[in-house]
């Protein structure tokens, strides 16, 4: 058979379910379920001669793997290996195609396992590479976990859309368009730093759209990831993503994989509302879930974990303020730092960064004496969970145990300290064990892990021979993953918090095991533009992620409702903000389930500008109930703008209120959705909260 993914597209047929009755609310026709299990089976089941027919009026389906590879210096679609096929049905949801490969010659098996989705038009697969031989392989290079050409009618373009990495600056999230006119070439991946949501580039999320409708294309890699979009001279576009390096040989037994590669096709031309069939299908089958119900929106605050926080704790519950979270944080001082560090000659002792000195994780007995298990077994009495932070990748300290007892455990050539090798099966036994023991014995709800300094993408690439290139990161990433799951399923109840000097690290492989409490470093009281900021924050990132979160350190309505999200929290509470964090709170926790579960729809467009208003709506049809939240800032000299609703039902009556004087209006949803809902704000900058209800 050969790998050739040329002539036909290789994705033609679910471009034609998505060509076919809209798709609303997560549901499909009978004919355009058809059609995605058509193309599975052409795909990955049967054999050739049991290959549906193509319909009147389209192409034949080719018979042709997703991915592309060379090996021992040939093309795979220049290979004749015979495939074999198979099918399973994993539930009502969902059927799993296995596409499988073997080089009798060389050991080499090639496996390729697809997910067809029978609920959403969607479909994902992932490629391992496994040396059954007794010898090393020839070279495998420049492996693609996806290689696809599409073809575009002649009324339209294509047309790229996506947002900006996190980078810690108010320009994070920061939503962009690229025409790709002939000859034109888009090309993203992070900057070399192995996180994989990091910088203006490094977003593995795409929304492809080209004339009457689109795909949108995830890339799962919690590493060095890249993707391009080369448009050919006529009406071709081919798209390329998987791992950035590979240059490798497999020594016997020895398995690879590519990145996780998740696409979701629309139809029409709005893109807002294929973002929202996107949210829908994240929800549905993407975030991580505990006892079989996704993670709830969240209010959390800081503490430093020990009997002396019941007091801290307890000033919030009296005050009538209930949380969900208590989150025990690095901390920024040698008095805060929870974890036992060594001796004064630590290689990082600026009294603020004490806590780059990470090593073993043993909480450290002189100011723990007992451990954190009181206070977590106080706290979740009162209906709390408790939060752990911990950057075990990254081992800063030299004198620790780690350091001193297993330096084969580490890959230097960090910014910050030494890698620990996740890659290595006796280190990441080790890690499991540890961290699972501290899970159960200090009662963890949660384990929060972060990763900091430069990232480990140049400890990778230091560590690799010249003919293994991208080898330890692969088996790193492999191993990271290992890690999560094991945790997961020692302990059922655990939730995991994915932190990465902010929000670098939030791939579709990681938002399946995890969710980000919070989004971007960006996030601090002292940080120049930072209120509008987390507006252009928040109008970005809702496009790709239900749940997020960040912290907040202001204590008036126009700068803390800024913040709201999924996940939410502030600062230290004092009689001077008392007042305001309840009220923050409380609004908060009123409409972030509609800011986790409802369709998201920008009201304005994005901006960062002084003297502009910035607004959004979250929708949940099914409810019939919904949140806009708008901004008029500082320098903006207009204190009235009309929006124009999305979402409702024409016929229905919706009772709208506003948060700040409690008051409610009726409109139709006619009214809102043709005429606007009216919004003044008299004070300069000023917030306002609405939310609206339909009446029965």
């Amino acid at each position: 058979m050969r790998f050739r993914l040329e002539n036909v597209p290789l994705l033609l047929p679910l471009l034609w379910l998505a060509m076919c009755e809209p798709v609303q609310a997560a549901e499909r026709s009978v004919g355009a379920q058809d059609e995605a299990a058509r193309w599975a089976a052409a795909k990955f089941g049967g054999d050739e001669e049991s290959l549906p027919e193509a319909t009147p009026g389209r192409r034949p389906l080719a018979i042709e793997p997703p991915f592309s590879f060379t090996y021992d210096g040939k093309s795979s679609r220049d290979l004749a290996w015979k495939p074999t096929r198979a099918s399973r049905r994993l539930d009502d949801c969902r059927t799993e195609h296995t596409l499988a490969y073997a080089d009798d010659k060389t050991g080499l098996q090639v496996c390729c396992v697809a997910v067809e989705y029978h609920d959403f038009p969607a479909v994902e697969w992932t490629v391992y590479f496994k040396n059954a031989g007794t010898g090393s392989t020839p070279i495998l290079e420049d492996i693609q976990g996806l290689e696809a050409r599409f073809e575009r009618g002649t009324d339209g373009e294509f047309v790229l859309h996506g947002i900006k990495g996190d980078f810690e600056r108010a320009e994070s999230f920061e939503p962009w368009r690229q025409t790709l006119a002939p000859k034109a070439v888009g090309a993203f991946a992070p900057p070399g730093s192995g996180k994989s949501t990091d910088g203006p580039k490094g977003w593995p999320y795409f929304n492809l759209q080209m004339p009457g409708g689109g795909v949108i294309l995830a890339v799962g890699w919690p590493g060095q990831w890249a993707a391009s979009f080369t448009r050919d001279a006529g009406t071709g576009l081919t798209v390329r993503a998987g791992q950035q390096l590979t240059r490798l040989y497999l020594k016997p037994g020895e398995e690879i994989r590519t990145p996780l590669i998740a696409l979701l096709f629309w139809k029409g031309g709005d893109v807002v509302e294929s973002q929202n069939l996107w949210r829908r299908w994240y929800r549905a089958h993407n975030m991580p879930r505990v006892g079989g119900k996704p993670q709830p929106a969240v209010a959390q605050i800081q503490v430093g974990g020990s009997e002396k926080d019941i007091a801290y704790v307890q000033k919030f519950l009296d005050a009538g303020i209930q949380v969900d979270l208590c989150w025990r944080d690095a901390g920024g001082t040698r008095e805060g730092v929870w974890f036992k560090v060594g001796p004064d000659t630590l290689p990082f002792r600026h009294p603020g960064m004490i806590w780059l000195n990470s090593g073993t994780w043993e909480i450290d007995p002189e100011k723990f004496p007992n451990g954190f298990k009181p206070f977590s077994d106080w706290i979740r009495a009162r209906g709390m969970q408790f939060v752990l932070w911990f950057e075990p990748e990254r081992v800063g300290d030299p004198n620790s145990w780690l350091g001193k007892n297993h330096p084969e455990w580490l890959l230097p050539g960090t910014s910050h300290g030494a890698l620990l090798d996740e890659g290595n099966p006796d280190a990441r036994r080790w890690l499991t064990d540890h961290i699972s023991g501290m899970i159960e014995s200090q009662g963890m709800d949660w384990y929060r892990e972060d990763m900091n300094g430069g990232g480990p993408g140049p400890a990778w690439r230091k560590n690799d021979a010249p003919d293994r290139q991208g080898m330890t990161e692969n088996l790193y990433v492999q191993g990271h993953l290992a890690f999560w799951d094991e945790l997961r399923r020692r302990h059922p109840h655990l939730r995991i918090d994915s932190c990465a000097s902010g929000g670098r690290r939030n791939d579709l492989e990681t938002m399946r095991r995890a969710v980000p409490l919070l989004r971007s470093d960006f996030q601090h009281s002292h940080m120049p533009g930072v209120v509008e900021g987390n507006q252009a924050h928040t109008h970005g990132l809702s496009f790709w992620l239900p749940f997020q979160g960040t912290g907040c350190y202001f204590y008036e309505p126009y700068a803390y409702r800024s913040f709201y999200l999924p996940s939410f929290g502030m600062g230290t509470l004092t009689a001077d903000n008392t007042a305001a964090q309840q009220k923050a709170y409380a609004e908060c926790r009123r409409i972030a389930p509609l800011m986790l579960e409802g369709d998201y729809y920008p009201l304005t467009p994005y901006s960062r500008e002084l003297n502009r208003w910035i607004a959004w709506q979250f929708n949940r049809p099914e409810q019939g109930d919904g949140v806009i939240q708008a901004f008029r800032r500082p320098q903006c000299a207009e204190e009235a703008a009309r929006y124009i609703l999305r979402g409702l039902d024409l016929q229905a009556r919706y009772a709208v209120t506003d948060l700040d004087t409690g008051q409610s209006q009726t409109l139709t949803g006619r009214e809102l959705m043709d005429d606007g809902l009216h919004v003044v704000l008299k004070a300069q900058p000023g917030a306002a909260v609405l939310t609206y209800t339909q009446l029965k």
